[in-house]
């Protein structure tokens, strides 16, 4: 409940506080109301007003208090006076205070308060009563915490986020469902984190850096109504979000002191990215980082710990829905260039037996499968069966599976279909129908320097090259290559030899 409370009232927050040009006429009490309907999720007790006054072509609205409340924590906006003027070219300015506080509190007794904080921040809505588009921008915008507190004791803690130079464009339209745009990027983000736990003394946590190079895109549509008794409500009432981020070079410093034992580094990433898409019917979600390296010295560790990687990067497709068609699901992974510091592979290759290239991990997985109910309908998952599946698999390719190290490599490809109506062939699992190649180069030298090295005792690296032998042919120098087959009668074949 709290993750979905959450990003509704980001999206509110964010129109309130951001966001266009556009050529027809709009009024201050259109832009108060445009407002009060993003407030309105709330309900009748989350929004309180003290007074509105309309003054010539200005309206100011006081002692605005905000709240969110559910079963886990509240949190409390006390967001003072806005002012809404009309500029005279069918744009309204809304002034915002400069700064205003945020209190969150918990069931535990936790209590975080804090500052939202701006300067030099412009904010014009223009367009009509039915389509209002929110042009922003600030010199700075950041979030400073001020104190936390958990029952009695009082964490010493100085927590800011600040964007520089920001600058966006957010849009609304719509009644029941709203259609949400947004549009912001910002110069740089400062983060700084300085906290000291009470209970140990001595003990703190300290970090600071830089992001430079900010952007956040997203359309959304999203149910407004007040009547939404749970989260999975949103999704059966054709909530979507299509959107993303990026950034570019980060660079972080820490130090920290735990347990008495005293650890300090650095972080650094090149640039990253995240695109995420999601509907009642499927899920998409695709991040990648690149140029990641990281150094850790301390108390803790016997010696200086450095590793790199070129990138990274996870990708997911879920079905969420039953429909009358298969649909796609897939998974990737990408792990490419892992390097880490000479005295890592001391520990490992005291003699450097092995080659010391970076691990490549790469895995692309792709499918059809058919669910029997929509996955975000907590009464269709509920009548099912404990026992019973959700869906049934159709269809699998394996597009790219890359693994790389010590001066070996295997690659892999392959593709297969499922007989869902035979479950005997293969006793209960779906009858498959396809085949996998797998080509291996470098295992023979690899596995030579392992036992060299003790780590592989010589009767198990004899039972490896047997097996090998058994799947594989030999298509080169210390180069293998296998391929597994499954045909419409079940057989399992081995580079042309039946096995079972």
């Amino acid at each position: 409940m709290t993750r979905f409370t959450t990003l509704r009232s980001t999206a509110c927050v964010f129109a309130l506080l951001t966001a266009g040009t556009a050529q027809a006429d709009v009024t201050a009490a259109d832009v108060w109301a445009d407002w009060q309907e993003n407030l309105a999720m709330y309900g009748e007790e989350g929004i309180s007003i003290g007074d509105e006054v309309m003054d010539g072509d200005t309206l100011t609205v006081s002692d605005i208090v905000v709240t969110a409340d559910d079963d886990v924590s509240k949190v409390t906006a006390n967001m003072g006076d806005l002012v809404f003027t009309e500029m005279g070219d069918g744009t309204v300015s809304v002034t915002v205070p400069e700064t205003f506080p945020i209190v969150i509190e918990n069931t535990d007794g936790a209590v975080i308060t804090m500052t939202v904080q701006q300067s030099g921040a412009k904010l014009i809505v223009s367009g009509d009563a039915e389509a209002l588009t929110y042009t922003a921008s600030a010199d700075k915008y950041g979030v400073v915490v001020d104190q936390i507190t958990d029952g009695d004791t009082t964490v010493k803690a100085d927590i800011r986020l600040t964007a520089n130079d920001v600058s966006g464009v957010y849009s609304s339209a719509g009644t029941e469902m709203r259609e949400l745009t947004y549009d912001v990027k910002a110069a740089s983000m400062d983060v700084l984190v300085d906290v000291t736990p009470p209970e140990t003394a001595g003990e703190y946590v300290t970090l600071s850096g830089k992001i430079d190079s900010l952007s956040a895109q997203a359309e959304m549509t999203l149910p407004w109504s007040e009547d939404l008794e749970s989260p999975e409500d949103m999704f059966v009432e054709d909530f979507a979000i299509d959107g993303g981020y990026s950034f570019g070079q980060s660079n972080f410093i820490f130090d920290v002191n735990a347990e008495g034992e005293q650890t300090s580094g650095t972080v650094s990433i090149a640039n990253g990215s995240l695109k995420g898409k999601m509907d009642n019917t499927a899920m998409h979600y695709d991040s990648l980082s690149q140029g990641i390296a990281m150094t850790a010295n301390g108390d803790g560790l016997p010696f200086p710990i450095e590793f790199g990687l070129a990138e990274y990067g996870i990708g997911l497709d879920m079905p969420l829905s039953k429909s009358d068609a298969p649909a796609d699901f897939g998974l990737r992974v990408n792990l490419t260039g892992l390097t880490v510091n000479d005295m890592i592979w001391m520990l490992m290759d005291p003699n450097s037996e092995l080659p010391h290239d970076p691990l490549t991990l790469l895995f692309d997985l792709s499918g059809k499968a058919s669910l029997f109910v929509d996955l975000l309908d907590p009464e269709q998952t509920e009548a099912m069966a404990e026992d019973a599946a959700p869906g049934e698999l159709n269809a699998v390719t394996l597009n790219t599976m890359k693994l790389s190290a010590a001066g070996a490599e295997v690659n892999g490809v392959g593709a297969f279909t499922f007989d869902n109506t035979d479950t005997t062939t293969f006793d209960g699992f779906p009858r498959p129908e396809g085949d996998v190649t797998m080509n291996i180069k470098g295992a023979n030298a690899l596995i030579d320097k392992l036992v060299t090295m003790g780590l592989l005792p010589e009767e198990q690296a004899m039972m490896g090259r047997m097996m090998m032998g058994m799947f594989a042919r030999t298509v080169g120098d210390d180069e293998l290559t296998s391929k597994i087959e499954i045909n419409k009668e079940g057989h399992v074949i081995a580079n042309g030899q039946r096995i079972q």
